[in-house]
């Protein structure tokens, strides 16, 4: 059995993705996965969430603070950035350029040759 289809470009729009998730407001790991389900990126997992939104702190797209849970552990909260907002916008132009150039590429294809 292989991979599941659509995983690889799911992974590699991930990072655009929580970018543009933050837009509508910090939050943290768990919640963040939940808006991405919710835009229909299916079911993103720890493992896969956690190593972005760590790179994209290191990189100061994004800000972390620990919030008090209620009658839990805390929680570390992501934030969006100045810096992130700025690559947001920039490579938003891409992914559209890209998605565009796909999407005529595709859309050629015979369907004969499928």
């Amino acid at each position: 059995m292989g991979r599941e289809p659509g995983a690889s470009w799911r992974k590699a729009a991930l990072e655009l993705a929580i970018l543009a998730a933050l837009t509508q407001g910090e939050g943290h790991g768990y919640a963040l996965a939940q808006r991405l389900s919710e835009f229909g990126l299916g079911q993103i997992k720890g493992g896969a969430l956690y190593p972005v939104l760590n790179r994209l702190e290191s990189e100061g797209r994004v800000e972390a603070s620990w919030q008090a849970g209620e009658g839990g552990p805390g929680r570390k909260v992501y934030a969006l950035t100045d810096s992130g907002r700025q690559m947001l916008t920039l490579e938003r132009q891409q992914w559209r350029e890209f998605s565009a150039a796909l999407d005529t590429m595709l859309n050629d294809l015979d369907e004969e040759t499928l």
